[in-house]
């Protein structure tokens, strides 16, 4: 660098600025509002921030150069509290883009000046240490806007692990809205929620590469990490089951369950419930799909002592059986006693194999469990078992003694014509 005095400090430039500094602040500002239409819609408050931080910066300027002549190598950082004349909050509302936007045009306005603010002679070396200097401003800006991303993110992952806590809890529909609005989350339709193990590391972090991936498949997602579990609220898709599987890449190893869908997050309480029953449950499934929903898991999780799953199997599987009349039931059982070959159940309840055929289709058609599949059969027995021993259901009909079908080209026999 240059030097304007015997010590080889820009002695006289350094004093000519000193005295420039706030009629140089106040140019850029109005340079600002000139060429950067952003700018010019930013509220009063924020405006005269920015100001304070040019009047700032130039200040910081001056000490630069007083220090950068003192120094053998004349290279130093700038400090961050170059910023520290706006609160934090400026960062939320100005981009680290539209901040290198600002630095750029005070540059541009120092340096228009540079020949009535340099002493003579001094005029280079005083364009050089504005370029330098404008580094080290860019490079504290970038620092200021990570630490302020770093705190952001750690303050959302707080704020989504108590809604997630609030979810978990049952809390009110009021809690729960309250909590959602500080997220931003909107009145989204309908709501699942899915349990895997999280991978480990920052809660911050994790949610970061899940948010990621929400973002490209455009779905709404709200995360906790609980534990070793991680925790998603999953809004606006009709089949979570295959929106979980694109966002397995934020799950840590192991199987990963999916509550049902629910009309909205008042009820997602629900949907929580199931796919952490279900969590507890899977291990008794090794073959699982993952991801897997959590009605798949209903006699695992029954076996486990949910009750919802209990209650679900008792009513809506062999409560539908009971009702729909005790035939269903007895052919049932016939098939399952004769291991489920349907021509021997067909001989053991005096019946022909096609009208076994029909009745198990009607099971099928009434439960939405086949039993001619080993995972549909494994839970038409459980729902049996617990139906059975559940005295609050009614004991079905006495069965009718079947008629003796002899039509075997007859897919619907006579006798349930």
């Amino acid at each position: 660098m240059a030097a304007g005095g015997a010590d080889g400090e820009l002695t006289e430039s350094v004093r000519m600025i000193e005295r420039a500094a706030g009629g140089l602040a106040t140019a850029s500002v109005a340079r600002m509002d000139e060429v950067l239409p952003w700018f010019r819609e930013l509220p009063a408050d924020q405006r005269a921030w920015v100001m304070l931080v040019a009047q700032a910066g130039v200040r910081s300027f001056v000490e630069w150069l007083r220090e950068s002549g003192r120094q053998a190598d004349g290279t130093q950082e700038v400090s961050d509290e170059i910023f520290d004349a706006a609160p934090r909050a400026l960062a939320r509302s100005i981009s680290l883009q539209q901040t290198v936007q600002l630095i750029q045009v005070t540059i541009d306005v120092v340096e228009m000046q540079v020949a009535h603010l340099a002493a003579p002679g001094e005029e280079r070396a005083v364009s050089d240490a504005m370029l330098r200097f404008s580094r080290e401003v860019a490079f504290a800006a970038a620092r200021v806007y990570a630490r302020a991303a770093d705190s952001r993110g750690a303050w959302d992952a707080r704020l989504q692990a108590l809604l997630v806590d609030a979810l978990l809890r049952g809390d009110s529909a009021d809690e729960l809205a309250s909590r959602a609005a500080a997220l931003n989350w909107g009145d989204t339709s309908p709501v699942a929620v899915a349990v895997g193990r999280s991978p480990g590391g920052e809660a911050a972090a994790v949610l970061h590469v899940l948010h990621r991936l929400a973002r490209r498949i455009g779905v709404d997602v709200i995360g906790g990490v609980h534990g070793d579990r991680l925790v998603l609220v999953l809004g606006g898709t009709h089949d979570p089951v295959h929106t979980t599987e694109r966002l397995l890449a934020a799950f840590g190893e192991g199987p990963v369950v999916v509550g049902p869908p629910v009309p909205s997050l008042d009820e997602a309480t629900e949907s929580a419930r199931a796919a952490l029953a279900g969590f507890r449950a899977v291990p008794a499934w090794p073959s699982a799909p993952r991801p897997v929903s959590a009605t798949e898991l209903l006699p695992e999780r029954a076996l486990a002592g949910d009750a919802e799953a209990r209650r679900i199997l008792r009513q809506e599987i062999y409560g539908a059986l009971v009702r729909s009349g005790g035939e269903l039931l007895e052919t049932l059982d016939g098939f399952f006693t004769a291991g489920n070959v349907l021509e021997s159940a067909a001989r053991a309840l005096y019946v022909h194999p096609n009208t076994v055929r029909y009745r198990l289709r009607r099971i099928a058609e009434i439960t939405g469990l086949t039993p001619t599949t080993s995972r549909d059969a494994f839970a038409l027995r459980v729902a049996l078992t617990i139906g059975r021993l559940d005295p609050a259901v009614p004991a079905p009909p006495p069965p009718i003694a079947p008629a003796l079908d002899v039509t075997p080209d007859s897919d619907i026999p006579v006798s349930q014509m």
